[in-house]
C-alpha cells in the first residue's frame, strides 16, 4: 500500500530521467530585467543611523530619554538613552540622497542606488537574522536566495557553478548561508576563500589535459551506467553533476583568478594592488569576472562571525570595516556601468539587522541589535535609481512608512530576475515550500 503522504512526495520529486543536466539553462517565467546578482553581504549588522538614514533630530535630543517595549529580544517597559550618531550626514549626487561620512566613496555614487531606509527583520539574533536574510527562514535551515535562483535559471556556463560565495571566514550560520537544503545540490554555492588558493585542487594531478579527458570520460560512463540502476538517486545524481562542474572549473576558475591582465587603472578603482589575492577589493574584481563569465549569483561577505560589524563595545570599529568595503564596492559599481553591465546586474548591498538608536546607558559607545527596522541598497537592472524608498521615524526605532520585510525583499529580487516567488516552489514532504514562505510583496515602488 502506498500512504498518501508518501505518494505526494515522490509526485513532487523531479521527473527528469536519470542523467539530466539540473544546471541547463531555463527561461524566466516573464521577462527578467536582470541577468545576475551581485550580493553584498555585510556581516554583524550594520548602523543604519550611521550610515543610509539620517535622523537630524537624534542628533539634536542625544542623551535624552526615550521609551520603547522590548530590549535584545526581551518584552516589558524600558526607558532609554538615545545616542548620537558618529558620523555626520551630507547630500551627495544629482539626487541629493544623504549618506554618512562612514561611506564617502559609495555616497558618489547614489546616483546609481535606491536607499531602502525600512528593512525589517523577525528576529534580534544573529545567527537567526542571518539564516533569515539569507533563506527567507529565521528557524530552520532552508535553501539560500543564491541556490533558488540556480534551481529557477539554471547555469547559463556550465564550467562555472551557477552559484558562488566569497569569503574569507566563516559567517554566522555557517554553510546554511549557501546551502541549497532541499533543492537538488548542483544549487548549493560553491566556497571562495580569498588567498594563495581560493578553491583547493584546481591543478590537475595528472600530465596532461587529454590523459585527463580520458580519466574522467571512463569514470563518468561507469558513474552513468551507477545511476541509472538507482532509479536517479538525486543525491547520487548532484554527486556526479559535482564531479563534471569539477573539471569545467579546472579550465575556467583559474582564468577567472587571474588578474595580470587587469589595468592599473581597474586595480586602483578597487584599491586593489597588483598582485593580491585577499581584501574586498579582489572580492569585488572576482566578482565582476563570475558575472562578465555568466555565472548567475555571486555573494561576497566581508568578515565573518567575529571582528565583525557587532559594535556593542564600540560604534568606532565600524570605521575600518567601512574602509575595508567602501572603495572597492564604489568601484564595482563604476566598472560594471563602464563595461555596460550594470543595465542587466543587480547588485545588492544588505545586512542581517541594524543597530539601536538608544542604548541602556546615556554614555554608552555602542549600540545593540535592532531588527524593527534598518537600511539596504539595490543598484542596477531594474531600480529605480537616485532614490530613497521608505521612512524609519524620528529616532530611526521603527519603520514610519512603506516597510519592507525581508520576504518583500527577495520577492522583489526574484521579481527582477523574471521569477515569479509564488511560483518558484520545490514540493518536500507533501508541502510546497517557497524562497517567501507564504508571505512577501513586490516592492514595486523601487521598480523603474
Amino acid at each position: 500500500m502506498l500512504y498518501p503522504a508518501l505518494f505526494t512526495e515522490l509526485l513532487g520529486r523531479e521527473s527528469s530521467p536519470a542523467g539530466d543536466d539540473p544546471l541547463a539553462p531555463r527561461a524566466p517565467m516573464f521577462a527578467p530585467k536582470a541577468k545576475r546578482v551581485i550580493f553584498l553581504y555585510m556581516s554583524g549588522g550594520v548602523s543604519h543611523v550611521d550610515s543610509w538614514d539620517p535622523k537630524p533630530k537624534l542628533f539634536a535630543d542625544a542623551g535624552k530619554t526615550v521609551s520603547v517595549d522590548e530590549f535584545q529580544g526581551r518584552k516589558g517597559d524600558f526607558s532609554m538613552f538615545a545616542k548620537r550618531p558618529q558620523w555626520e550626514f551630507k547630500r551627495h549626487g544629482k539626487c541629493g540622497t544623504q549618506v554618512s561620512s562612514l561611506f564617502p566613496h559609495m555616497a558618489e555614487c547614489v546616483d546609481d542606488l535606491c536607499v531602502i531606509r525600512s528593512m525589517r527583520s523577525d528576529h534580534t539574533n544573529h545567527y537567526e537574522a542571518t539564516l533569515g536574510i539569507h533563506t527567507g527562514s529565521f528557524t530552520f535551515a532552508r535553501p539560500s536566495v543564491g541556490a533558488w535562483v540556480s534551481y529557477g535559471l539554471g547555469s547559463e556556463n556550465r564550467n562555472l557553478p551557477s552559484f558562488v560565495v566569497i569569503a574569507p571566514k566563516t559567517p554566522y550560520a555557517g554553510g546554511q548561508v549557501w546551502a541549497s537544503d532541499f533543492l537538488p545540490g548542483a544549487h548549493q554555492g560553491t566556497l571562495v576563500v580569498p588567498g594563495a588558493e581560493p578553491v583547493a585542487n584546481l591543478r590537475r594531478r595528472v600530465a596532461s589535459r587529454r590523459l585527463q579527458e580520458l580519466e574522467l570520460g571512463a569514470l563518468a560512463q561507469m558513474n552513468r551506467e551507477h545511476l541509472a540502476s538507482r532509479a536517479a538517486d538525486p543525491l547520487l545524481s548532484a554527486r556526479i553533476q559535482s564531479f563534471e562542474t569539477a573539471f569545467g572549473m579546472q579550465m575556467e576558475m583559474p582564468d577567472v583568478f587571474d588578474l595580470s591582465r587587469e589595468s592599473d587603472a581597474t586595480l586602483a578603482m578597487y584599491g586593489l594592488e597588483r598582485g593580491s589575492t585577499r581584501g574586498f577589493g579582489w572580492q569585488c574584481l572576482v566578482a565582476r569576472r563570475l558575472a562578465e563569465r555568466g555565472v548567475r549569483f555571486v555573494e561576497l561577505i566581508d568578515v565573518g562571525s567575529s571582528d565583525n560589524w557587532d559594535a556593542h563595545g564600540d560604534m568606532l570599529t565600524h570605521a575600518p570595516l567601512a574602509r575595508n568595503v567602501d572603495q572597492p564596492i564604489a568601484g564595482l559599481l563604476r566598472d560594471l556601468k563602464q563595461r555596460g553591465m550594470m543595465e542587466d546586474t543587480l547588485v545588492v548591498w544588505t545586512t542581517e539587522f541594524g543597530r539601536t538608536p538608544f542604548n541602556a546607558a546615556a554614555d554608552a559607545k555602542g549600540r545593540e541589535h535592532h531588527h524593527w527596522v534598518y537600511s539596504s541598497w539595490l543598484a542596477g537592472a531594474g531600480v529605480k535609481a537616485g532614490t530613497v524608498y521608505g521612512e524609519s521615524d524620528d529616532y530611526g526605532i521603527r519603520v514610519a512608512k512603506d516597510g519592507v520585510h525581508v520576504h518583500d525583499f527577495h520577492a522583489t529580487l526574484l521579481h527582477l530576475m523574471g521569477l515569479d516567488h509564488e511560483r518558484l516552489t520545490f514540493r518536500q514532504s507533501g508541502r510546497d515550500y517557497r524562497l517567501t514562505d507564504v508571505a512577501g510583496d513586490v516592492v514595486r515602488g523601487i521598480l523603474a
